[in-house]
């Protein structure tokens, strides 16, 4: 879908900063929030929701689950990038797919149970193809911002937001069951799914999703993402950084970089770079003006490579990771 189709207006920017603070907030609360009426939050959302351009994502917190977080990287042959791309989004476990760099490369998120080896990774993720001509996979070590953090989409005042905080989380552990796996499958295609849907899908009463949806969310285990383009925000360029930080400034670069508002993901990575930052700006001009400034004064990077976003394949999503 082309996202310049559909023009948001504050209405439409305020929806979605709300959905970003809580995915499930009620619309009621949500019009509250915005000044305005149930029904016309809930108009809005199903405009942008049939048009493609909006979702919310329910996905479950690897890190808390103890599983592993990877970005892969696939150089291909120009003409197998897109089916190649298409072919890992069609993946329930893959999220964040990219074709960058003129359509050469390809970036993909991937969550894995901890022990999973990186070889075996990389052989039940890719497409069976002499066209791929190079991989590697980096284990993320530690996020200092995520993407529904991310500043792009903030419009509410502080007393708006804090109409639709969700509850905080204060559960130590929760450990999943048999019917999860339907939940967050659900979850993943509709995060505001029913409770009438989810009890469906599950197997479970109405007051039992109720009370596990709580339950989870209070232990941080499921988290819910807003799933809207950046250029329907008016964010036309985006890029991949993969830097190179000495050792001794990595933790202070890092916490520097989350605090720019262009930027969606900091993250410690392993490989020959040490880390990866996800940056959103207006159009190129701009992106040239955030490495040449912002970036720039971080002094601690010692090299960089920028790959920019030529297509977005998928974005969030991932369900639990396949069993092997």
């Amino acid at each position: 879908m082309k996202t310049d189709i559909i023009s948001l207006d504050a209405i439409d920017c305020g929806l979605v900063h709300a959905l970003q603070i809580d995915g499930r907030a009620p619309l009621r609360l949500i019009g509250e929030a915005l000044g305005v009426s149930e029904s016309t939050v809930a108009r809005r959302y199903r405009r942008l929701r049939g048009a493609g351009l909006l979702r919310v994502v329910g996905t479950f917190n690897g890190a808390l689950l103890g599983h592993q977080a990877w970005t892969i990287r696939l150089r291909c042959t120009p003409d197998s990038a897109a089916a190649i791309a298409r072919a890992l989004a069609a993946r329930p476990d893959t999220s964040y797919v990219h074709l960058l760099s003129g359509g050469t490369e390809i970036s993909c998120s991937v969550q894995t149970r901890t022990g999973d080896d990186g070889e075996a990774l990389l052989l039940h993720k890719l497409p069976r193809t002499g066209r791929v001509t190079s991989v590697s996979a980096h284990l993320l070590l530690g996020s200092h911002a995520l993407p529904n953090s991310w500043a792009g989409p903030a419009r509410l005042t502080p007393d708006q937001a804090a109409l639709l905080a969700p509850p905080p989380v204060d559960v130590a552990e929760v450990p999943l069951n048999s019917g999860d796996r339907a939940l967050f499958g659900l979850l993943a295609r509709d995060g505001r799914a029913s409770h009438t849907e989810l009890a469906s899908a599950t197997g479970w009463s109405e007051s039992t999703v109720r009370r596990r949806l709580a339950l989870l969310r209070r232990a941080g285990a499921l988290v819910f993402l807003v799933d809207i383009p950046p250029a329907a925000l008016g964010f036309r360029a985006e890029a991949r950084l993969w830097m190179s930080v000495r050792p001794s400034r990595l933790s202070s670069v890092a916490a520097a970089m989350a605090d720019h508002p262009e930027v969606s993901l900091v993250a410690h990575t392993t490989g020959p770079t040490n880390l990866l930052a996800a940056v959103n700006c207006r159009d190129s001009l701009d992106l040239a003006r955030y490495l040449t400034g912002p970036v720039a004064a971080l002094d601690a990077i010692q090299g960089i490579e920028t790959a920019p976003v030529i297509r977005t394949v998928k974005r969030a999503g991932a369900l639990l990771p396949l069993e092997r």
